[in-house]
């Protein structure tokens, strides 16, 4: 596809969705921000935000959540599944935060990936949230949303962010994953996705194959 079509296709979902492009970065808290995320790997954000007052109430900061108990912090993250990868990943990222990085969350990918159970995905959607885009995160539905509507062709991740990457100037970086994320939950969804009310389907791959949206892609 071309960056033409790209950049009318973001135009369009900006249009459709404002709320997924308004958030004031300087109103993000990147500790807050990076703990979800780790958090959201194979949950929904639904029981995220379910334990999330509860979590952040006890472990507000790296500090905090450095000197946290094994078995209190497994009962509490239990809900989002494979809790205890996730504690042990979370208190030693804490733990290497204070230890690297004075407690603060490093805005810079190269220090974020360099966190325990951090990786590309998570490192970009903490530097999209404040502002300090360098890459575009690749999540389920970014993946599905960029292929499906012909965006990319990549079979990774990876692949799909040089792709996107290659498409959008860089202003553009930190919303895309927003868009497509909210696109993927309202209109776009992995099964029976509604194409007679999607935004974008003049320009999308999918919409053109299979014109009652009946098939998956």
């Amino acid at each position: 596809m071309k960056r033409g079509a790209a950049c009318r296709i973001f135009r369009a979902l900006a249009r459709a969705y404002p709320e997924a492009v308004e958030e004031d970065p300087a109103c993000v808290d990147p500790f807050q921000v990076l703990v979800a995320t780790v958090l959201s790997a194979q949950t929904t954000d639904r029981q995220v935000a379910s334990i999330s007052r509860d979590l952040f109430s006890r472990y507000p900061d790296a500090r905090s959540l450095a000197a946290a108990e094994v078995e209190d912090l497994e009962r509490i993250i239990r809900p989002t599944g494979y809790y205890h990868v996730k504690t042990r990943h979370l208190i030693a990222a804490a733990r290497a935060l204070l230890d690297r990085f004075g407690g603060e969350v490093p805005l810079a990918m190269e220090d974020l990936l360099a966190l325990p159970g951090v990786g590309r995905k998570t490192a970009n959607i903490v530097l999209s949230a404040c502002g300090k885009d360098e890459g575009i995160a690749v999540d389920t539905h970014v993946f599905r949303i960029a292929r499906r509507i012909g965006l990319s062709h990549g079979k990774s991740p990876d692949r799909v962010e040089q792709d996107l990457l290659a498409l959008y100037p860089r202003r553009a970086w930190g919303k895309v994953n927003g868009l497509f994320i909210t696109h993927g939950r309202e209109c776009c969804t992995a099964r029976n996705p509604r194409c007679g009310e999607c935004p974008v389907r003049l320009y999308c791959r999918y919409f053109r194959d299979t014109p009652q949206g009946t098939q998956q892609s």
